[in-house]
Formats: structure tokens, C-alpha cells, sequence
């Protein structure tokens, strides 16, 4: 084998490659950019780097489907290098962004923007999403086709709703030409409007607006009729409700082409770590903290359970992180000014993985929803470690504790609920397109 400084070789760990039912331990050698070879008892090139993984998981890297990143316009809250730090630091290689930024991803130089802001941090690979309409408000779809063209890998209005219906149909007719999903932040506001929390005893018990079920339920029944109208992609992002499940598991049923997601708060949390409970009894909060406020709202225990089975049987199709992170001032305030968002790229990993310690999950199961399962809804290169993929893996320790301490996480959110909380899982390095990126200290 001839020399090659270009080389990593990742020795010993337990592989784990959904995508092709890979379970084993195993070197990994990646070359050139790509995965060389995945096998037992490879020898390292000349002048590659080795990498001891033993005791380690050794997965594809992490593949994000739903994040903000908040550049252009709200630099204070985020930017593209500190949120790909952020996301190298939890695994993640690939980061979808969402376009709710200032100005709005909808035009073919916004997308440009990104794509090459993100090159030049040189950490995760980033894939815009573009609007759906223009300035996000609804009502005149954008140039989808420029938009796509320029790189856009789907479209959404996140952080809103498309609620007129015949721009939401022509939305699904166009994207079939752009072959692209579309993403739909289901929130029906005539329902949500003064919400803070789900709908139920607990907000009663605390006085805050509540927030029904309903509101995303009844745009998600609506959306699926318009697949079912269109024959288009639909992508319900970060699912809550347990009624929603019903009409995307019966869309399933029908051949529909509907996906969906699902966050690692919504699977993990409830609507009474507001008044100061952890559902898990495992820890505490004091009332009416703001980290807790979230859109879509954390929601009931039977909805965390519902959301949990529907993972498992493929209802869902992946965990998204939905990342929100957001200056000290947004969410220092009383809770009904607070913003909504929890900073959550770099604990993800860690609250799923509580599910997997609980029994619920195992742990080819957490890998799937994090790698090759979201990187076949938007069709992303990546996700797998067969031969030739892109050099873009993840280790971690899936027993290793760890406390989250806000101030020491790379995204300038500081807004995480688990300040404090014990996790058991952590990421120790990542590498993208072959290069080691991150390296826990």
C-alpha cells in the first residue's frame, strides 16, 4: 500500500453501519475523502494518522435534517462556524439549515451564502433549505427551481406555517419538478395564538395560555390529503402530537410520500419539567423556566410514549435536533416574552442514548434515526460507511457521563433545560471528508 498522508485509519471499534446491517468490531479506513475499507485487521498506509477506537462506537456521522443556524441576520444568536462547532461537537457531519433567517433563504444568493460561509469554517457540511415562499410569509411561492439549482436540498417556511391551502398545494405540485421535499412546520396559529405550553393540567395548574394538540394535528391531516392530491414529498417536521401520528402512519399505509421527524426533546420530555418536574424523576428545574419553552411545546407523557413506538416502527423516520439557540436576552425574561428554542446539537446524542440506557431503544436503533435513516429522507450523500460514501464519521462513548454545563457548549445558545443534568453518552472525535474536525479534550 503506498503512503499516503491523506489517510485516517480508525482502529477497533465496534462499527456500527445500519445502512448495511453492519454490527461488528472492525477498523475503518477512510482515503482520499471517501471510506476506503471497513474490516478487521487493516493496515495503516504511510503517514496516516491512527486513530484507537477500542471501547468506542464507530458510526457514519450524524446527519441533521432540521437546524437553525441563524446567519445571515441574527449573528448574536448563532452563526454558521460557531453552529458547525457546535455540530462537530455532537457528531453531526451534515447540517440541514432552516431558512428563517434576515434576509430569508429565498433567493439563489442566499443559498450561495451559506454553502460557501460553511466551506470556508470548514466543519460540518451544511445544506441549506430554502423557503418556500417568498420572505416566508406565505403567499407567493419562490423560484423554487433557482433556489434548488443553487443548492437548496428542500423547502420550508419553518417558524411558520404555510397556512393558505392552494399555496400550500402548488408548493407540493412545484417541488415534484424540483424533485425536492417539502417541510411543513405544522401550527394552525388561529389555535396556537398565546400559547406557551401544551394545552392540559399543567398549564392550568401554572397559568400560562396552553396550547392544543390540535393546532398541529389539523394541518398535518390537511397536508396529507394534499400529498395524497399532489403525489409530492411531504416532511412534517418536528412531530409532537400523538394524533399526528395516526394520519402520517395511515399516509404510510396508503403509499403516500410523507416523512417525518422527530426531536430528541419532544421523545425524551415532558410538559411538567415547566412547573419543575422531570418526567423521569431524575432531576428538577425550578417553575416557569424559559429553557423549557419550545415550538412545538413539550408536550404530555402518552404523547412522549406514542412518539417513542411511532420511532420504532418507522412512523417517524429520524431524530432532527431542530437546534434553536438564542442570546441570553431572549430568554432572560418572563416566559410569555421568551423566545421559543432549546441549543440542543450538542446533547442530542446524549438524550437519546437515555433512551437506550432505559431499555426502549437499542443501539443500531439510535444510529439509524441519526445517520443512514435522515439521510434517505432528503436524499443527502453520507449516512453510510459503505465504500466510496464521504469520509464523515462519528465515535463515541455510549457510557461515558458527562454534565452539561451551558457555558462550556460551542454554540453561542446557551438555552439547554439539561444545564446541570448528568447525560451518559458523549462524542470524542468526528472527522469530515477525512480530516479530523473535533477531538474531545
Amino acid at each position: 500500500m503506498n503512503g499516503d498522508a491523506h489517510a485516517v485509519l480508525i482502529r477497533s471499534g465496534r462499527v456500527i453501519d445500519p445502512a448495511n446491517g453492519v454490527d461488528t468490531t472492525a477498523d475503518v479506513l477512510l482515503r482520499d475523502g471517501v471510506v476506503a475499507e471497513v474490516g478487521p485487521g487493516l493496515s495503516a498506509p504511510a503517514g496516516a494518522r491512527t486513530i484507537d477506537a477500542m471501547g468506542l462506537v464507530v458510526t457514519p456521522g450524524f446527519v441533521d435534517l432540521h437546524a437553525h443556524l441563524r446567519e445571515p441576520g441574527f449573528e448574536h444568536k448563532e452563526t454558521i462556524r460557531s453552529g458547525t462547532e457546535a455540530a462537530v461537537a455532537g457528531g453531526f457531519t451534515s447540517v440541514c439549515c432552516m431558512p428563517n433567517t434576515e434576509p430569508a433563504l429565498d433567493t439563489a444568493a442566499a443559498i450561495e451564502f451559506v454553502r460557501r460561509t460553511a466551506r470556508a469554517a470548514g466543519l460540518a457540511r451544511v445544506y441549506p433549505i430554502g423557503a418556500i415562499t417568498r420572505g416566508r410569509k406565505g403567499r407567493e411561492l419562490s423560484e423554487m427551481a433557482e433556489l434548488a439549482a443553487a443548492g437548496a436540498v428542500a423547502f420550508s417556511d419553518d417558524g411558520d406555517c404555510v397556512h393558505d391551502t392552494g399555496v400550500m398545494r402548488h408548493a407540493l405540485e412545484y417541488s415534484l419538478i424540483v424533485r425536492r421535499p417539502i417541510v411543513q412546520h405544522a401550527e394552525d396559529k388561529s389555535l396556537s395564538a398565546g400559547g406557551q405550553i401544551n394545552e392540559g393540567p399543567v398549564a392550568a395548574r401554572l397559568g400560562l395560555e396552553g396550547w392544543p394538540r390540535q393546532a398541529e394535528e389539523i394541518v398535518v391531516a390537511r397536508d396529507v390529503e394534499l400529498a395524497a392530491l399532489t403525489g409530492a414529498h411531504l416532511h412534517v417536521a418536528h412531530v409532537s402530537a400523538a394524533g399526528s401520528l395516526e394520519y402520517i402512519r395511515k399516509a404510510k399505509q396508503r403509499g403516500l410520500r410523507v416523512t417525518a421527524e422527530v426531536t430528541p426533546h419532544h421523545l425524551t420530555l415532558t410538559d411538567r419539567l415547566v412547573e419543575g418536574h422531570w418526567w423521569s424523576a431524575t432531576a428538577s428545574l425550578p417553575p416557569y423556566d424559559t429553557s423549557t419553552k419550545v415550538n412545538p411545546p413539550l408536550r404530555a407523557e402518552e404523547d412522549v410514549a406514542a412518539l417513542l413506538e411511532a420511532l420504532k416502527d418507522g412512523t417517524i423516520n429520524c431524530v432532527a435536533t431542530d437546534h434553536a439557540p438564542h442570546a441570553e436576552t431572549d430568554k432572560h425574561c418572563e416566559y410569555a416574552l421568551a423566545a421559543f428554542g432549546i441549543s440542543n446539537i450538542e446533547t442530542a446524542l446524549g438524550s437519546v442514548l437515555s433512551l437506550m440506557h432505559a431499555g426502549k431503544l437499542d443501539l443500531a436503533q439510535v444510529v439509524a434515526t441519526m445517520t443512514s435513516r435522515p439521510a434517505a429522507v432528503f436524499n443527502l450523500p453520507g449516512g453510510t460507511l459503505s465504500t466510496g460514501a464521504p469520509a464523515d464519521v462519528a465515535a463515541f462513548d455510549p457510557d461515558r457521563e458527562w454534565c452539561v454545563n451551558p457555558q462550556q457548549l460551542r454554540s453561542k445558545g446557551k438555552n439547554t433545560p439539561l444545564a446541570g443534568h448528568f447525560l451518559r453518552g458523549q462524542v470524542l472525535f468526528t472527522v469530515v471528508g477525512g480530516e479530523v474536525v473535533f477531538e474531545l479534550e
